[in-house]
């Protein structure tokens, strides 16, 4: 389980992060919503150690990160940045096995290639695996950094905004394989997203946040309402419950 305590971020007289606490169920899913500076991505850029607070700490399990070293860290969190890039043409195959550096530091034994074909496999990328990264769509390309950061087999996937620019379908495989990391293989999996529906059909639990605050947290039943969410987007929302879950309407409703 993952904690934050008075988590503060200030950039001089500019607070992005105030005094947040919170608690992340483990082995679930936990969207993080809110409008554009809200601080979603500054509250998980702290939690992957990415950002230094201001003030405040994160905890797993009890335990401070600040106090991890490095290598242990990395084999308890992964991370996927928004837009991540790599300047070097590499393979798919050859991306998905940086996922096993904090265990071989390079040198990949039997058990990593077994770890890296499983995460190929989970995603449905074994005929890519050869493919060059800047030859594939936007879509394959994020699918394979997820598929990276799946082969690091941490217990907590920490993801910022990992359907940003992709399309409808590749958008539903990236929630759909991520729903099925918590089911099938009891992570622990926090993202940023910016569509409601998709946070609204795949959550177990969501955190909204406005103005580098909290907003409200809970579970899906709890957030996605109209009031609550009229509240934090400053829009008119019409929420429809189907057999299926919710659906938001904030285009006509």
């Amino acid at each position: 389980m993952i904690t934050v305590h008075d988590l503060h971020k200030a950039y001089g007289a500019k607070t992005v992060v105030d005094g947040v606490d919170l608690c992340f169920p483990a082995r679930q899913l936990t969207s993080l919503i809110g409008p554009n500076g809200a601080g979603k991505s500054s509250l998980l850029m702290m939690m992957a150690r990415l950002l230094e607070p201001s003030r405040g700490e994160v905890r797993i399990e009890g335990r401070a990160v600040a106090g991890m070293s490095v290598a242990e860290y990395a084999k308890r969190v992964a991370t996927l940045r928004q837009a991540p890039e790599f300047n070097l043409r590499l393979t798919v195959d050859e991306l998905v096995a940086f996922g096993r550096f904090p265990y071989s530091r390079g040198a990949l034994t039997r058990e990593d290639r077994r770890v890296i074909d499983e995460a190929l496999t989970f995603l449905s990328l074994e005929g890519l695996r050869q493919a060059y990264l800047d030859e594939l769509s936007g879509g394959q390309r994020q699918m394979a950094f997820l598929a990276m950061t799946i082969a690091q087999q941490t217990d907590c996937l920490l993801l910022d905004e990992p359907l940003n620019n992709l399309d409808i379908k590749h958008g539903v495989q990236i929630m759909r394989a991520l729903r099925r990391l918590c089911d099938e293989q009891a992570r622990t999996v926090i993202l940023v997203v910016h569509d409601i529906n998709f946070a609204a059909s795949y959550s177990d639990h969501i955190v909204a946040m406005k103005g580098g605050a909290l907003h409200c947290a809970g579970s899906v039943a709890e957030v996605v309402t109209e009031a609550r969410l009229g509240e934090l987007y400053d829009l008119d929302f019409e929420i429809t419950q189907g057999p299926r879950g919710r659906l938001c309407n904030y285009f006509n409703p």
